[in-house]
């Protein structure tokens, strides 16, 4: 039984999902958009906005915590100077996961995004800031 354990595995070992964790928070903010899945989204949000948060709270210790799992100083930066300033009024909720159809299995025999890649049959969602 999984009482009291949070946070989903995603199939992946402990490392896997922690370098895919830092790797697709990432690449949020350089391109500010993403499509995966979206229990990926799902489960990564919280990273991501804790990011932000710290952009916010400002200083060498929150740029540093952000190196941590962004690892890009330019990003960083980035984080730091121009999102933070985006959502200085904003006590939270900065990043929306929009939910795509399409999904080989869900019923409507398209499999628009599904068909592609083999393995490649969970939900699709725009991960945004």
């Amino acid at each position: 039984m999984r009482h009291r354990l949070k946070g989903r595995k995603l199939g992946r070992t402990t490392a896997h999902r922690e370098a895919l964790e830092r790797n697709i928070v990432t690449s949020l903010f350089i391109y500010g958009r993403v499509i995966t899945t979206v229990e990926k989204a799902k489960e990564f949000r919280a990273t991501a906005e804790r990011m932000i948060t710290l952009g916010k709270a400002g200083g060498l210790a929150a740029f540093r915590r952000i190196l941590r799992t962004v690892q890009d100083r330019l990003v960083a930066r980035k984080i730091v100077d121009e999102v933070s300033k985006r959502f200085a009024d904003r006590p939270g909720g900065y990043t929306r996961v929009v939910k795509l159809g399409g999904c080989r299995w869900d019923g409507d025999g398209r499999g628009l995004y599904a068909a592609r890649r083999l393995g490649d049959n969970g939900k699709k969602a725009i991960w945004e800031l």
